[in-house]
């Protein structure tokens, strides 16, 4: 697992020290070694390396990554560029075109948005070819619970995005008054219909960084050309 090396390190560092994360290292070491494992070993903390702490401006929280060949690359939602666009993601691109009148993209990949402090945190950063879920309860949501709570202590404006129940279970972490906790259900074809279209996260999120006098987000994917 590469090593996390800027500003997150610091309200991480314990965790490594801990137990949980000593057997949690271990399983997904040997899982690398013989399994397929996604993502690769080198983009599993790819969240944090894009998106500094002390960036952050926004928080998306997903579940687990994309279990598909070549999709997942550490952050959530997104996949790399010559990767069809998943379902959940083509639904974000619809809200985003019909909230704020973004161009719909041609392809997935979300680091504009990590670039400019949106944090694409999985509650859980690792998962087997082929099986959604498959490392839940190793250990993982320990961890990226202390990371959630490292955004909470921030003393500036920030926005999460919690969509779906599992991302809506942090809630109770984020007690900062000056933060913005915005709610929805999950954008997968599932239940985007029951709320998540017509949600506003995205007006609603840029209207609260501009007023707390923070630089809203372009939330414009740029495109890729794929040749």
């Amino acid at each position: 697992m590469p090593p996390i090396s800027n500003d997150w390190l610091e309200p991480l560092k314990g965790e490594f020290k801990k137990p949980y994360y000593a057997k949690l290292h271990k399983k997904v070491l040997e899982e690398y070694q013989t399994r397929k494992i996604f993502p690769e070993a080198e983009d599993l903390f790819n969240a944090f390396h894009f998106t500094p702490l002390h960036e952050v401006k926004v928080v998306i929280l997903g579940q687990d990554p994309y279990h598909g060949d070549g999709q997942a690359h550490g952050l959530c939602f997104s996949v790399k560029p010559e990767v069809e666009i998943p379902p959940s993601l083509v639904n974000i691109y619809q809200e985003l075109h019909d909230e704020l009148g973004c161009e719909i993209p041609n392809h997935g990949y979300l680091k504009h948005w990590a670039d400019q402090g949106v944090l694409l945190l999985n509650t859980v950063l690792t998962v087997r070819a082929h099986q959604a879920n498959s490392h839940r309860g190793i250990g993982w949501e320990e961890f990226t619970d202390a990371a959630i709570a490292a955004v909470n202590q921030q003393d500036r404006p920030i926005v999460y995005m919690l969509w779906g129940r599992p991302a809506q279970s942090k809630k109770s972490m984020l007690n900062h008054p000056k933060h913005l906790v915005l709610e929805a259900p999950h954008p997968s074809p599932l239940s985007a219909y029951r709320g998540f279209f017509g949600c506003g996260h995205f007006k609603a999120c840029n209207e609260f960084l501009e007023k707390n006098g923070s630089t809203p987000i372009d939330w414009q994917i740029p495109p890729v050309n794929h040749n």
